[in-house]
């Protein structure tokens, strides 16, 4: 029976995709159907309409194939899994309503085409729920990693002196990212002084402190300086009522002025150019 609908979803392909097309519109929130184009969604849905076919008419391996390319596609896209479910359960009533209208079948008959088109869809629907699943933690992941990696981004800003700007909250899992990146980068920049820019740290409290003074530390094992800079009036009596001891730290209030020290340090200094 199924390929005799694959033949009906061929005959009538243009109006069941704008059937489709429109049921969808109706279920699916504005957010899901504002944010692409009439185009990419024609484009989308006319994919998911082949997808579906495919799995009767194409191989395991295309079939799978064209799968994985559609849940990367509306994953990069911000569909939801619903989305996707509701799609898969709006064809096989579409199908249904359409065959229904179009023969003269008995009741058992009409049974037996909605038992069918059910055996058919739910492997689709069970496959692209993992599928999405999978795609969607993966594509997550690697997100993830990416702003790891810029949420505490070692930068070279002259030889020998790197900055660390630090924005947002530290929790645990950033201090260790933050420890691991000053150790790498200072010896892959060969920096003889750090300067750890809290400027966009909103909240500096016991746990953070300990944190970036654990940081510090470690860059003074390996070999060099490391300093504070962008310590508010707020952040400094904060830090001070906490009762923690940066006395072996250098800190200073602003950036510029740690890059100053910084210079000194590496026999440089900044001059002022007339003209």
């Amino acid at each position: 029976m199924n390929k005799e609908v694959v033949q009906f979803i061929k005959k009538h392909e243009d109006e069941i995709l704008e059937s489709w097309m429109n049921e969808m519109k109706k279920i699916g929130d504005e957010r899901t159907i504002n944010i692409i184009s009439d185009q990419v969604f024609y484009n989308t849905s006319k994919e998911f309409m082949d997808l579906v076919t495919s799995s009767i008419l194409d191989t395991n391996e295309k079939y799978y194939e064209k799968i994985g390319s559609f849940a990367e596609n509306v994953v990069r896209m911000g569909w939801p899994l619903t989305f996707l479910t509701k799609g898969v359960r709006t064809i096989n009533k579409i199908l249904y309503d359409q065959i229904i209208s179009e023969n003269d079948f008995t009741h058992e008959q009409s049974n037996e085409l909605l038992w069918g088109l059910d055996k058919w869809l739910a492997p689709v629907y069970d496959e692209m729920i993992e599928t999405y699943s999978a795609t969607w933690e993966r594509t997550f992941s690697l997100q993830k990693i990416a702003l790891q990696e810029l949420s505490a981004p070692l930068i070279p800003v002259f030889e020998k002196i790197s900055i660390m700007p630090l924005v947002g909250t530290i929790d645990t899992e950033r201090a260790r990212l933050i420890m691991e990146n000053l150790l790498t980068g200072v010896v892959k920049h060969r920096a003889d002084v750090v300067l750890i820019d809290i400027t966009g740290v909103p909240v500096v409290d016991t746990m953070v402190a300990h944190h970036i003074i654990q940081a510090a530390d470690a860059v003074r094992l390996v070999g060099a300086k490391c300093m504070i800079v962008g310590i508010r009036p707020e952040i400094a009596q904060t830090i001070v009522n906490l009762g923690i001891d940066l006395d072996q730290i250098i800190t200073t209030s602003t950036l510029r002025k740690g890059i100053e020290k910084a210079l000194g340090f590496t026999n440089r200094k900044m001059i002022t150019v007339e003209g």
